[in-house]
């Protein structure tokens, strides 16, 4: 059985900064079996840790 996308009523935001993606693009990843959202500023942070 295929599954369907269900369109999401919950507002996306950044996990790092809390940005809307009104305001930057956000790239979905998964954690612990749920979706998150981080925007394209944070993401070298979430790669390479912050320093």
């Amino acid at each position: 059985m295929a599954e369907t996308a269900q369109p999401s009523t919950e507002e996306k935001s950044c996990i790092i900064c809390g940005v809307k993606s009104e305001e930057r693009i956000l790239l979905c990843g998964e954690q612990q079996g749920k979706p998150v959202w981080v925007c394209v500023r944070c993401l070298p942070a979430l790669i390479h840790g912050g320093h």
